[in-house]
């Protein structure tokens, strides 16, 4: 190996040779000095460096054994005495020390990287740089090996220029990829909204057509077995006429043999009869007698046969009157019917409202025994955060009960920001599994608009998720995936104080309820698709695509996607999206603008009502479910009991629907439901709690009553 010249003058004389490889391209941030700036700045660290590194004439052979023990020292370049370092190294023992020019290539190193700003965007080619000059030094330096050194540099140079451009044309492509990532995630979940929806409508209409089918089977066999009754009425007349056309016939051939008969006679009585033999006279008396005889007797079998014949006239003129006299019936006693009906009905509604009066009226005694007197609100407006400007807003539009939480929720709020850590509840099992710690974990202190971003991104995740996990568990998952494993528990607490703490935040108040099992998670996917399906309805009216439809569309709308809604819920959606009984039917309206939420999770007053409507629609099924079992709560009841309930109250309900709400009612799988009545009336449950798990479903009707329907 070839050793440097001794003496700094003489690594100064030599030339930097700047080498450039093919493909680097000089408009790279890594190139922006110029080419005479950066000679000069790399002869004026060669001159420091070989001025350090030539001393002694000698490089140093430092054993390879040696490991990585001994450390760097920090000595500046060229400040050591040349006479102590003269030949050193030779008599320090071999393994003890690096070599020198190591040493200060390693020194040279550090200082060139503490040097660099890693701040820009280009830090790791900046720290390439030390490196590059380094190897430059070996190059220059080791004279023997600079062909195949300065190969291998040009080789390394060149594939990093080419990964560099090859880096600069992907950027675009990756932003491009992450928008059509998200643009396909968007389409796939609108497609399947809209999937799911028209699968519904499929089965909706299959039911329908089931149905229609079974009714026109059923007028198909009254009819045929009118027709044969029919057949068999013809076949009788047809043979009683026979008969009758024989008889007469009969009757009118004997009719004609009298008549010659008498004419016979007549001629017998003429002028010349008293010449005849009285033998002959005897013998023809005797004959006509028997004759009248026979005759008589045929006569009076006529009458005995067709004493009952009436005139077909007569007989087609009674079947015409007492076709009418049966359809008058018919119709008499249809109204019938549903007179009995109706007053089996009134009287329901009768005792239904006794009760209610009843209860009612102990209310308003309890009420009037325990009442208070009504409190001073206006005393909160100095407690409230934001004076009572905000306390107005707040309170506007709600009662007592109402403003109780929502002074409960300042207060809360307050409290909650003090806190900086919570208390773990253990590991029960009455604690929820999201909850299980013991310990302290801290309060995070997210605003309430970051725990609604938070709710609604796990909702998304939620609904994008295939295989469906419990929702706790989920819950869980989805915090340890947003903030890793070791927040994921500090992040559950905070976020449950917080839904727990702020009941009047719809986001909040249904992920709570979700969350702890008081409610199932496809209510709130089945009122998100109704919102869905109303705002597309409503696109769809709009045939300007201007955002804006009419009064009329808006009610149209609204009883084709809602037709078993009363009228007056019809008239309360409208008023909540913003109709007016002085304002028209032409006044526009901004359709969008009732689906929109603000930054708190808060939905508009139309969409606010929907979800009031449903709740109360649930209640009042419910509660004709009650009225029909007829059963107090505390009562024990049948699966056929709820099974006959049903399809009474809600003769619409298919048989899929009827068995998911008999599973969910009585905490079965569908596919271990028991078949036969023998087996069902085994399973019993209290009324109560199958109805607290019909609340917590969506339990909505699917048709009209028979009476609604009749009328």
């Amino acid at each position: 190996m070839a050793s440097p010249k001794p003496g700094c003058s003489s690594f100064a004389t030599t030339s930097r040779t700047h080498i450039q490889p093919p493909g680097v391209n000089i408009d790279d941030p890594f190139f922006t000095e110029t080419k005479s700036t950066q000679n000069r700045k790399f002869s004026q660290r060669r001159k420091t460096l070989s001025c350090q590194l030539s001393i002694g004439g000698h490089l140093s052979p430092w054993p390879t054994y040696t490991s990585g023990q001994t450390i760097l020292h920090n000595r500046k370049p060229c400040s050591y005495d040349h006479r102590k370092r003269t030949g050193s190294w030779q008599q320090q023992p071999l393994g003890t020390t690096k070599p020198r020019y190591l040493e200060q290539l390693e020194n040279y190193l550090r200082k060139e990287l503490l040097l660099l700003d890693l701040s820009t965007d280009s830090a790791q080619e900046l720290r390439l740089q030390p490196y590059r000059e380094i190897f430059e030094f070996f190059i220059e330096d080791f004279k023997t090996y600079k062909p195949l050194l300065s190969s291998i540099k040009n080789a390394y140079e060149v594939m990093l220029a080419h990964q560099r451009e090859k880096i600069r044309a992907l950027e675009p492509l990756k932003a491009k990829l992450v928008t059509v990532n998200e643009d396909c995630n968007e389409r796939i979940l609108a497609m399947r909204a809209e999937e799911k929806y028209e699968i519904s409508m499929l089965k909706k209409e299959k039911m329908n057509l089931l149905k229609l089918i079974d009714k026109k089977n059923e007028e198909k066999i009254s009819l045929q077995s009118e027709v044969s009754k029919l057949r068999k009425n013809l076949a009788e007349e047809y043979l009683h006429y026979l008969s009758e056309r024989d008889a007469r016939k009969i009757l009118i051939a004997d009719l004609n043999e009298l008549r010659y008969q008498r004419e016979d006679m007549s001629l017998a009585q003429s002028p010349g009869i008293w010449g005849e033999d009285p033998v002959k006279l005897t013998l023809a008396l005797k004959m006509t007698r028997q004759d009248l005889t026979r005759t008589q007797m045929e006569l009076n079998t006529m009458k005995a046969n067709f004493g009952d014949v009436v005139p077909r006239r007569d007989f087609e003129m009674q079947e015409k009157t007492n076709k009418e006299l049966q359809e008058q019936l018919d119709s008499l006693r249809g109204d019938y019917e549903e007179v009995c009906k109706e007053h089996e009905i009134l009287l329901q509604l009768h005792m239904t409202t006794l009760k209610e009066r009843d209860q009612f009226y102990s209310e308003l005694q309890e009420i009037q025994r325990t009442s208070t007197p009504r409190p001073d609100w206006t005393k909160c407006e100095d407690v409230v955060a934001g004076g009572p400007d905000r306390w107005q807003m707040l309170a506007e539009g709600k009662n007592s009960d109402q403003l109780v939480d929502v002074l409960l929720e300042e207060l809360g709020e307050g409290l909650l920001r003090e806190k900086d850590f919570f208390h773990g509840l253990g590991y029960g099992e009455a604690i929820p599994p999201f909850l299980r710690f013991d310990g302290i974990v801290e309060n995070k202190k997210p605003t309430k608009k970051d725990v609604v971003n938070l709710l609604k991104d796990a909702w998304k995740e939620r609904l994008a998720e295939e295989q469906k996990e419990k929702f706790s568990d989920f819950f869980f998952n989805f915090l340890e995936y947003r903030f890793g494993p070791g927040d994921a528990m500090a992040w559950a607490y905070t976020i449950f104080e917080n839904i727990k703490l702020f009941r009047s935040n719809e986001v909040m108040s249904q992920f709570y309820a979700i969350l702890m099992g008081k409610r199932s998670e496809s209510v709130y996917i089945k009122q998100k698709e109704t919102a869905v399906q109303l705002l597309k309805e409503m696109t769809n009216a709009d045939s300007q695509n201007e955002g804006l439809i009419t009064m009329e569309n808006l009610s149209t709308v609204l009883k084709s996607t809602f037709p078993f809604k009363k009228e007056e819920r019809i008239q309360e959606l409208m008023e909540a999206g913003g109709w007016h009984p002085n304002s028209s039917n032409a006044d526009l309206l901004n359709y969008r603008s009732l689906f929109i939420e603000d930054e708190e999770g808060q939905s508009m007053p139309f969409v606010q009502k929907l979800w009031e409507q449903y709740m109360e629609e649930k209640d009042e099924y419910l509660q004709e479910l009650k009225q029909e079992l007829g059963l107090e709560l505390r009562d024990k009841v049948t699966i056929p009991k709820v099974r006959e309930a049903l399809m009474n109250v809600d003769p619409s309900l298919d048989k899929q629907t009827l068995n998911s709400y008999v599973s969910q009612a009585f905490q079965l799988p569908m596919t271990e439901l028991p078949e036969g009545e023998e087996k069902e009336e085994g399973i019993v449950e209290q009324l109560k709690m199958v109805l607290e798990r019909l609340q917590m479903i969506d339990f909505r009707r699917m048709g009209p009553r028979e009476q609604e329907a009749a009328s």
